[in-house]
């Protein structure tokens, strides 16, 4: 699993990256009330906002750690959003993108760069 400055992870399974938020972001955010995934078919730029999230404190914008195309969203979120704050590296993933270039993930950080960078905040 990778993780961006901006709190998202990245897991690559094959040729598809699964995307979530970290729980740092979660806590953060607080209770989730609103969630909106990516179109399957959209195709995305490493940068771009790709969904948006909102809770009691604030909305914000979920960028896409890597380019791609997504493959899959979970709609669930759209019905349960909660789930981001319960499971966010697990069930509460954004989407699924099959990326154009494995590399980028190069360039993310580790678990252990994470959690360095969160003692930086």
């Amino acid at each position: 699993m990778k993780f961006t400055k901006d709190h998202e992870w990245v897991s690559l399974d094959g040729d598809i990256a699964t995307v979530g938020i970290s729980k740092h972001a979660a806590e953060a955010l607080g209770d989730v009330v609103f969630v909106e995934v990516p179109e399957v078919g959209k195709t995305v730029s490493k940068g771009d906002s790709f969904a948006v999230v909102e809770s009691v404190k604030a909305a914000s914008d979920v960028y896409a750690p890597v380019s791609g195309e997504v493959v899959e969203a979970n709609d669930a979120l759209g019905t349960a959003p909660e789930t981001v704050n319960a499971d966010p590296v697990g069930e509460g993933w954004f989407a699924r993108i099959k990326v154009s270039d494995a590399s980028a993930l190069d360039a993310l950080m580790d678990q252990a760069a994470y959690d360095e960078y969160l003692t930086t905040l």
